[in-house]
């Protein structure tokens, strides 16, 4: 198979993964507070991972990047806690609406801080994704929730994460990534998960497995597309998550999403298609220039 057609496959299942792992969230969240089931779900992740650590062994993991797995748990933990805790406190269709927001953070963030030039294009697209976001949100009918805050700063930190993950995919394997982000996030999310424990049942226990299980496999799919392939490949794929999470919400638990919730998704999933198709032309004509400069 083609990289191209090996990176399809896996951004296909990475919406799967993550779609089912939102709908094992809810689930649990009848027993447990969100903080920790985070918790469960970086320590299962562990078991999940630990046939391949022991093919492996230690030599395994070694990297001289440890210093970017270290703000990827940071980041991701802000992250994870915050998209988990908005899945319990609003519709799981509007939360993941709202996670499309990331790449439009991403190019804010860009330009406010990396002093990357965005031009008019990308600003107009910018501001068509928060237009999304408001009709998500819709802020003048009530207002905005606590859940719709947790998602927007679970977009933020994703934004921050897929620029930390494309840059690790680059050089480190998917199993490495996974694992470190794992083994970091363990011990992170602990703490916070003493305040509000409660020890779970066995089936509540079962079901985080298979929670931990979708998401490790989720994070090892989406990793291996962006290693094989452009954003501007991978986001289509990843943007039927709304549909699929949809159709799970509703059969599941009786959630019917609004026509606000899909008007303003495509808005925002329209606009961050364009600046990730951008920010791709813009590489390829730096790396043209840069080839001919060597040539002259």
């Amino acid at each position: 198979m083609t990289p191209l057609l090996k990176a399809a496959l896996f951004a296909t299942a990475a919406p799967v993964f993550f779609s089912g792992m939102s709908m094992l969230i809810r689930h649990v969240s009848s027993e447990l507070h969100a903080l920790e089931i985070v918790f469960f779900r970086n320590l299962l992740a562990l078991m999940w991972m630990t046939p391949w650590l022991l093919k492996v062994g230690v030599g395994g993991m070694r990297t001289k990047r440890f210093g970017m797995f270290g703000i990827r748990a940071c980041i991701s933990v802000v992250g994870m806690t915050a998209g988990f805790w908005a899945i319990t406190e609003m519709p799981i269709s509007e939360a993941t609406a709202l996670s499309f927001l990331a790449p439009i953070f991403a190019t804010v963030g860009a330009a406010l801080f990396l002093g990357e030039d965005v031009r008019l294009r990308r600003w107009t697209a910018v501001i068509v994704g928060f237009l999304g976001a408001m009709v998500v949100l819709q802020p003048g009918a009530e207002m905005i929730r606590f859940g719709a805050i947790l998602a927007l700063i679970n977009a933020v930190a994703a934004a921050g994460n897929k620029l930390v993950l494309k840059s690790l995919a680059r050089t480190e394997p998917a199993e490495v990534i996974i694992t470190y982000m794992v083994l970091l996030l363990t011990p992170m999310t602990f703490i916070p998960a003493l305040f509000v424990w409660v020890t779970p049942s066995w089936e509540m226990l079962g079901w985080m497995v298979l929670l931990a299980g979708c998401g490790t496999l989720g994070h090892y799919a989406i990793t291996r597309a962006y290693a094989l392939a452009d954003l501007t490949v991978v986001m289509p794929f990843d943007f039927t998550r709304l549909p699929i999470t949809a159709l799970l919400a509703f059969l599941l638990f009786a959630e019917i999403p609004t026509i606000w919730t899909w008007i303003g998704g495509a808005l925002i999933f329209a606009s961050t298609f364009y600046i990730a198709r951008r920010e791709s032309q813009l590489a390829r004509a730096r790396a043209l220039e840069a080839q001919l400069a060597k040539v002259v």
